[in-house]
Formats: C-alpha cells, structure tokens, sequence
C-alpha cells in the first residue's frame, strides 16, 4: 500500500535529533516493566509497559490530565472509563480521555501485556482509591 498523505516539502525539520530510550528491562518482574519519559528522547508522549499474570489484577481508579492510549500486545482486559466497560484483546487499543477516571483488569487466562501511551512528555497522574 502506497501512502501520500501530505507533501514531505511542507514539513520543516525542528531540530530534533533522533533519540533512543530504554522502556522496560526483558528480564523485569512484576506488573510495571519500566516507563521512558518523552522528555528523555525529546518527544511528545511518555511510553509505560505494563503486564501481570493474574486474573482481575491491574492499576488502580486514576486519572490524568491528557489523554492515555492503551495497546493491548497480549491478553484480554477489561476497562473501566469513567461509566463505560470496554473489553479489548491483542491488537486492540483503547483510549481513556483526559480528565476521565480510569482503571483495567487483566480477563485472563493467562498473561496481559500492554503499552500505555500518556499523551504528554511526562507522566503525571492522580491515584483515586
């Protein structure tokens, strides 16, 4: 599939060199792998990777002042977005919109893996239980 959906002529380079940041350690334990920061690699959002392997285990009700987009890589979950329950499996994304009280729950069986993208170059959050 060819794709033209703008004139590369039109778009200034800001600058910006390339970057590179480290996510998560492989090795890692636990549910909350590692996080990069935009602000380490001069971008614009902050990557989170979280995974766990117990049925209805996850983050807690927050919230955040921007936008959270959440990949699933592997598993099944379910979301809590302010009054609505959204299911979402491998491959799927799930947007939970700034100011909306949020939380997910590995569905199971078996290992849920996400990546949490904040909408923001630093991570800021409120936890609400």
């Amino acid at each position: 599939m060819i794709r033209r959906d703008f004139d590369p002529d039109t778009v200034m380079p800001d600058g910006r060199p390339p970057a590179k940041g480290m996510v998560f350690d492989p090795k890692a334990e636990g549910a909350w792998r590692g996080s990069l920061h935009g602000e380490v690699i001069n971008g614009p959002v902050t990557v989170l990777a979280y995974g766990n392997d117990t049925p209805g285990q996850g983050p807690k009700l927050h919230v955040h002042p921007y936008d959270e987009t959440f990949i699933i890589i592997e598993g099944r979950a379910r979301f809590f977005v302010g009054d609505d329950v959204i299911e979402a499996g491998a491959g799927e994304a799930v947007l939970g919109p700034a100011g909306i009280p949020h939380r997910f729950e590995n569905l199971g069986p078996g290992r849920l893996q996400t990546i949490d993208i904040h909408h923001s170059p630093r991570w800021i959050q409120t936890d609400l239980d």
